[in-house]
């Protein structure tokens, strides 16, 4: 949702905050700010736009200090505005800090605040954490006994860092990324590892309300209580070449090209695959949960199960998961997330859990929030995915399916033959440059598929709205005379998913259908038909195995359409990678 980093050292703190916001921008990109501590005390930069853009007008780097905080936004309490921008600064410029996250409380608590003689310039819920700081400062403890007492009174969800007068660091977490980084020129804490992967590659994951403080002496890690804990140092692996464009104009379009690299890796551990198809196999009843891409993951992996292994699972999107208090009383949840920090499906999991299921997780990151929320992980690993709409992490979703429900007894995965497809399936570019330039200047268009092909027509919808901002709505193929016909008169655009196999026939009779009322058809499929205005060629494949293949000329699709309309492909409006507030 927003990303924060901070940094306490020997390097100037402001070049390094601004590396590191820039390569987590994709988390938001509505304003960005820099707080730094030097003897004169603590000094803002903030403004609305994209990180290079504020850093070209105000300088952010020229900002003098060895300790300082970062922010990207994505705005949900308060407009985009540099005032509601972060960091903030408490009223006696005592403290500043940057927040990820949702405050329930903040109205209640500010009020009080009001009363105590503290002021506020902003609209957000994050201001009352840094007069809630300053208020506590008087208390003892020092920076360690503010974080405690201010944690306490907050209730939500939150990762901040704070920066004092004195140029102490600290920060704490409650259901919110966060991470510290630990260099030879100095600490790090971030919310995604991404914010100082150059500098460092070893890492403590902050648990739930434990609290770090740079200081002086260096880094200590506090319980809620106050205790010190074991810091526990993980070693990452470096994925610099992932994260950089390279020679792509985009990371979106880079990210679509990588998909026939993940298929070997996606999923790759066979005892992780083992575990989690006995566990899918034995629930007495079973549940999948996701949110946005994911969710159409979900439903492809429905029908998957269903078809190839006899087990009937219930799709549930996870905003949805507490409208459904009754049936959740036994059995499985299978969870499926790129980030595993969307508020949505962690809060669906804890409340699976707190039924009695059992959690199996699908996830990119073995250390996210869902990964520590399950009992056992299968890992997608993608790598790094910049590009705020899924493509490769979608398809890493697939395989990881595919390749559970082959364990149960389902269709095999032909590694090199899919990587081949899916290849061959990056060739039909130029079809959707094509037919990006005829939907340059449409407002609304239509996708169609039947059985397993409409999960794929439904994140082909999901697609050209986050990535176009063209209104496209998925159809089930047999529902199209139920209603939706009336909309798809002369001038309308329609995509069909339509590879070969048993519901080929019935997609060709739609896609009829709708020429005969005027509409403009777009086939995705193996070959041209009379049926089709315009057609985007996939190779031949297996059939189980289309939806792998199908899913590729409607990443492009998307992409190029993006281009046409002048629209950035990695930084959709109001849209942010990881959905951390409800």
């Amino acid at each position: 949702m927003c990303s924060i980093i901070g940094y306490r050292g020997k390097q100037d703190a402001a070049r390094v905050l601004v590396g590191g916001l820039r390569r987590m921008e994709y988390r938001g990109y509505d304003s960005v700010g820099v707080a730094t501590r030097k003897d004169t005390g603590i000094t803002i930069k903030k403004g609305v736009g994209r990180v290079d853009e504020v850093n070209a007008r105000l300088g952010l780097e020229e900002l003098q200090g060895r300790s300082g905080i970062g922010h990207t936004r994505w705005a949900t309490q308060g407009a985009a505005t540099e005032a509601n921008a972060h960091p903030h600064r408490s009223g006696g410029r005592r403290v500043a800090i940057v927040h990820n996250g949702s405050i329930e409380n903040f109205a209640e608590l500010r009020r009080a605040l009001e009363s105590a003689g503290h002021s506020f310039e902003s609209e957000t819920d994050s201001e009352v954490i840094a007069n809630l700081l300053e208020s506590e400062l008087d208390g003892g403890g020092g920076p360690k006994g503010a974080i405690m007492r201010a944690a306490a009174a907050l209730r939500g969800s939150y990762a901040f860092a704070a920066v004092f007068e004195d140029g102490t660091l600290a920060a704490t977490r409650r259901s919110e990324p966060l991470i510290v980084g630990v260099g030879r020129d100095g600490y790090y804490v971030a919310s995604d590892i991404l914010g100082f992967i150059e500098h460092t590659d070893d890492v403590i994951y902050v648990k739930d309300g434990q609290i770090a403080v740079i200081g002086t002496g260096g880094l200590e890690l506090y319980d809620a209580e106050g205790s010190a804990v074991p810091q526990e140092i993980t070693k990452v692996s470096h994925e610099l070449s992932s994260i950089y464009k390279g020679d792509y104009a985009h990371h979106t379009i880079k990210e679509i090209t990588e998909q026939p690299d993940i298929i070997a890796s996606a999923g790759g551990d066979p005892a992780a695959i083992r575990a989690a198809a006995a566990a899918l196999r034995d629930a007495e009843g079973l549940y999948v949960v996701g949110s946005g891409s994911s969710h159409n993951a979900a439903l492809i992996g429905r029908h998957l199960l269903l078809e190839h292994a006899q087990i009937r699972a219930e799709v549930i999107a996870a905003s949805e998961a507490s409208s459904h208090p009754g049936a959740l009383a036994r059995g499985a949840v299978l969870a499926i997330s790129q980030s595993g920090e969307s508020a949505d499906i962690i809060e669906a999991v804890r409340l699976m859990r707190g039924a009695g299921l059992g959690v199996v997780s699908i996830v990119n990151h073995p250390h996210s929030s869902l990964a520590r929320e399950s009992s056992l992980i299968v890992r997608m690993d993608c790598g790094p995915e910049i590009g705020v709409a899924a493509t490769k992490s979608f398809m890493a979703q697939l395989v990881v399916l595919y390749r559970i429900v082959a364990e149960l007894g389902g269709p095999g995965l032909d590694e090199a033959a899919l990587a081949h497809a899916v290849s061959a399936a990056l060739d039909s570019g130029d079809g959707a440059r094509k037919v990006a330039s005829a939907l340059r200047d449409i407002s609304d268009v239509y996708v169609l598929g039947r059985g397993i092909h409409y999960p794929i027509a439904a994140e082909a919808a999901l697609k050209l709205k986050e990535l176009t901002y063209i209104h496209a709505e998925a159809i089930l193929g047999g529902e199209l005379k139920h209603g939706p016909l009336a909309l798809l008169g002369p001038g309308a655009h329609a995509i069909v998913i339509n590879p070969p196999g048993p519901t080929r026939a019935d997609s060709l009779a739609d896609a009829a259908k709708m020429r005969a009322r005027g509409s403009r058809v777009i086939g995705i499929d193996t070959a041209d038909a009379d049926e089709y205005d315009y057609w985007i060629p996939i190779p031949e494949a297996d059939e189980p195995l289309y939806p792998l293949v199908e899913i590729v000329p409607v990443q492009l699709l998307a992409y190029y359409t993006a281009l046409e309309r002048r629209t950035d492909p990695d930084h959709p409006r109001n849209l942010a990678k990881s959905v951390t507030v409800r």
